[in-house]
């Protein structure tokens, strides 16, 4: 048990100081595995437990105006991370069809292992997704899915940035980043109120343009299957499966939500899968009752149905599941 428990501990020293990148050894967050996963635990527990807990005799909050800010600074960022993906690499002669990482204190080489963290970094911002839907109470868009996908996501981009900062897989990156640009936008929309539900007409096209995000990232990682490049076969696995788990499930969303009249209502009360945008004047128009405000509500715009009792509001069905 002794020495079973002293190989575990050496095998762990040779992997941290002799096989993953000097570079980014003394970055923030990077010297150790300990501090994302600490903060993928705690997230995983407040979403589950604590936030639920501490919101349980309080209204929900409008924070309309909040979710417009915090959409705008997530596409900007977004946006900054894309720019800095092509600016260090893929438009500087990024190979599409094998790259090995360049580890050299090349100032393009560096400026990739940045951008790199600045991804990593990202993926924590985002949990404020789910502390948003927590403080309006709507727990159904905290699944475990949701939970999952964002709690494994910080330490799966640690990995990368640990060992392979740049090279063939940061497509995945570059894409990814790009469909954010697209998706906080589109919520920053949805964000500002109904009047604006006009402009976002392209809803449906969101969907089908996350899904063909994983196509291509699956194809991406996998040719290298059959070719012979210069780099790490694990992290190419490990990226391509990602696309393969997220293009199934985001072809069961599209299935389910716009497939059949009967399988989408049924969706609509039961998974939780979009992201509903309250109004300003949902605290007044409560007070007339939640079928007075459904229809209303339906009456005029066309968008919202009631989720049933559960949370007592109305969800705004123009947004799409966030898991990308």
């Amino acid at each position: 048990m002794t020495n079973t428990f002293a190989s575990i501990v050496h095998g762990y020293r040779d992997l941290m100081d002799n096989k993953s990148d000097p570079r980014v050894k003394d970055w923030p967050m990077m010297s150790s595995p300990l501090p994302t996963m600490v903060i993928c635990v705690l997230y995983a527990y407040f979403s589950k437990v604590l936030g639920p807990r501490l919101m349980e005799n309080r209204k929900p909050f409008n924070i309309r105006r909040i979710l417009v800010v915090y959409n705008l600074i997530q596409t900007i960022f977004s946006a900054w991370i894309f720019y800095e993906y092509l600016m260090s690499g893929w438009a500087k002669g990024y190979s599409f069809r094998c790259q090995p990482v360049d580890y050299s204190q090349s100032p393009l080489a560096l400026r990739m292992a940045q951008t790199c963290w600045w991804y990593y970094f990202s993926k924590f911002t985002e949990f404020f997704d789910t502390l948003f839907f927590i403080l309006r109470k709507k727990y159904q868009q905290v699944s475990t899915l949701h939970v999952i996908h964002h709690g494994v996501m910080p330490f799966s981009v640690w990995m990368g940035l640990k060992f392979a900062p740049g090279g063939h897989s940061t497509f995945f990156a570059l894409l990814n980043t790009f469909v954010h640009i697209v998706m906080y936008f589109y919520y920053m929309i949805a964000a500002m109120g109904p009047e604006y539900q006009k402009y976002i007409w392209w809803k449906k096209y969101l969907t089908t343009f996350q899904m063909f995000q994983f196509i291509l990232i699956m194809t991406h990682q996998f040719q290298l299957l059959f070719i012979e490049c210069n780099y790490p076969r694990s992290f190419m696995i490990w990226i391509g499966l990602h696309g393969v788990l997220f293009l199934g499930l985001f072809s069961d969303f599209y299935k389910t939500k716009y497939s059949s009249k009967d399988v989408k209502a049924k969706s609509r009360e039961n998974t939780g899968a979009c992201m509903p945008v309250l109004d300003d004047n949902e605290s007044k128009l409560r007070q007339n009752g939640i079928s007075t405000y459904a229809t209303i509500y339906n009456k005029e715009y066309n968008s919202c149905y009631s989720n049933g009792t559960n949370n007592g509001y109305v969800a705004n069905n123009n947004a799409e599941k966030k898991l990308a």
